[in-house]
């Protein structure tokens, strides 16, 4: 009996682990975002990033590489995933660097403490401006290290990237402490040197990457973004103004957050209208939450009640209803938000295809850095694109 039972859990190990390589291998990402999305199960795991970024004088190409590329790696991180459980994402900022910073603490900022609201870190990475300074990478990571909630969750893939062109060794904090308390933490160091391949290596700026178990990457901090336009493209922004009004505000920042996604929507066309259909498929993807302002959105945590919403939190239109009124119109909008997201997604799979038609590679400096960093890290906790 005993003997029958191992060989029927080894079974199930093995039906568990298959489903979540083999049975995928000609399916895209997208694909599996929308064929399996009925079947996640909700997550405890996250994905966390530090973003530690040079924002002295020479550093505007960087910045600007950061500011239109932000969406497509948020979209590659909305497909990992492993039996059944899609992980969250969290994304926290700093800058240093810069001589309008404080001298005292290092020329070092924490713009954006870890936050799952995509709004408000791509406002806050819109906000950066270079001006010269003192960049000191030794302290800037331990600093993140030490104020940032990196959690206890041994599954969590925890992930700093530091970006910078000056020599690796600079400041009173010495790099090699930083990365030795990363590595108690469970914290992987990922360096990526904006010049020379070799230059970088010779800064330590590789030695950094290697003592703190990650990736060392040389870009062109200056090369421009580049974008392939799609025949879906026009689509799915279309799509867009149909799933903005899905969205019901409500509380005390739900009028303000409302208009910082508009606001985040124009910040993305700025660039080019792909960048912001980019930002349309992170909209539609699990990782584009909104809870504390959105009524559709809030409705699906287990804390809320219909019951604890007052009349004054609701937008003029909604105000006087009763708690079934709310229920239909909350339900309506959530149908009609389902139908447009699995839209844009299905308009992806064509997308993406089409774009890796017409390219070989990505040639998008930080992107494909963090991108590849990020895939290789992950295996070892487990995660599968």
């Amino acid at each position: 009996m005993k003997t029958i039972l191992n060989k029927l859990l080894l079974c199930l190990f093995l039906i568990g682990f298959l489903s979540c390589n083999a049975n995928h291998k000609n399916k895209t990402h997208a694909e599996l975002v929308i064929t399996e999305s009925v079947n996640y199960t909700e997550s405890k795991q996250f994905i966390k990033v530090a973003l530690l970024l040079d924002t002295s004088n020479s550093m505007d190409g960087l910045i600007d590489q950061a500011k239109a590329q932000l969406w497509e790696i948020v979209n590659e991180l909305s497909y990992a995933k492993c039996q059944n459980v899609r992980p969250n994402l969290q994304i926290a900022l700093y800058e240093y660097g810069n001589d309008g910073l404080n001298g005292n603490e290092g020329f070092i900022r924490q713009v954006l403490a870890f936050s799952e609201d995509l709004d408000e870190i791509s406002k806050q990475l819109f906000s950066l401006t270079t001006n010269g300074g003192n960049e000191y990478c030794g302290q800037v990571i331990q600093t993140s290290l030490n104020q940032l909630n990196w959690g206890k969750n041994k599954d969590d893939l925890k992930l700093i990237f530091i970006a910078g062109n000056e020599p690796f060794t600079q400041g009173s904090v010495n790099y090699k402490v930083a990365t030795k308390l990363a590595n108690t933490n469970d914290v992987t160091i990922n360096t990526i040197f904006c010049g020379n391949y070799n230059q970088g290596i010779s800064s330590s700026w590789k030695d950094g990457a290697d003592l703190g178990h990650g990736n060392y990457m040389a870009i062109n901090h200056n090369h421009e973004t580049i974008y392939v336009a799609s025949p879906y493209d026009q689509s799915i922004l279309d799509l867009n103004k149909k799933l903005n009004k899905t969205y019901i505000a409500y509380g005390k920042t739900g009028h303000q957050k409302m208009a910082l996604q508009s606001e985040q929507d124009s910040n993305a066309y700025e660039y080019s209208s792909e960048n912001a259909v980019s930002r349309t498929v992170s909209k539609s993807s699990h990782l584009y939450k909104n809870a504390t302002w959105d009524l559709v959105d809030a409705e699906k945590e287990k804390s809320f009640k219909y019951e604890d919403l007052k009349d004054s939190d609701l937008p003029k239109e909604l105000k006087g209803k009763s708690k079934g009124e709310l229920k239909i119109i909350v339900a309506k909008k959530r149908k009609e938000r389902i139908t447009i997201t699995e839209e844009i997604q299905r308009l992806n799979i064509k997308r993406k295809k089409f774009i890796l038609s017409q390219q070989k590679d990505n040639q998008n400096g930080l992107e494909s850095a963090m991108i590849k960093a990020i895939k290789t890290q992950a295996k070892k906790k487990s995660y599968k694109w």
